[in-house]
């Protein structure tokens, strides 16, 4: 079983600096309390075939991800998909970015988590929370992406 949960936010900042932003997945722990650590491999500006690895905290256990860029067109498209052995997976997801008047951007994050052999069983529940938090995520992006980067 797999499916689907996303959210749409506005960002005060333009396009280009948000996705900028985005883009470099050490950002992460800012707006997601369940990243504990997170590297990039290659340590060099993200492009199409680089790895983010993290260790997380999911419902109190501690896992390790690995996240591969699959697209990357800036300033609009982020898309990766997780190439960690975990119960419960990102099969794919990413960000789609617009410029909207006055400097601002709307950003829509989207995942399709997949269950794995016990995960089968686990993803209704994970989707779930992920669905009931999806506007408390995007209001998280905003606040973190807004403090981050300096208005023009």
């Amino acid at each position: 079983m797999s499916g689907r949960f996303e959210t749409t936010v506005e960002i005060d900042r333009p396009v280009q600096a948000v996705f900028d932003y985005l883009a470099d997945g050490r950002n992460d722990p800012q707006f997601s309390p369940r990243v504990l650590r997170i590297e990039r491999v290659p340590d060099a500006p993200t492009a199409v075939g680089t790895v983010f690895r993290s260790t997380v905290k999911d419902a109190g256990m501690k896992t390790a991800r690995e996240f591969r860029i699959t697209d990357l067109e800036a300033p609009v498209r982020i898309r990766w998909a997780e190439v960690s052995k975990n119960s419960v997976t990102a099969r794919e997801g990413g960000y789609d970015l617009e410029p909207l008047d006055g400097g601002r951007t709307r950003v829509r994050l989207h995942n399709v988590l997949e269950g794995h052999g016990l995960g089968k069983l686990l993803v209704g529940l994970a989707l779930a929370a992920a669905r009931k938090d999806a506007p408390g995520f995007g209001a998280r992006i905003k606040a973190a992406a807004e403090a981050a980067i300096v208005r023009p």
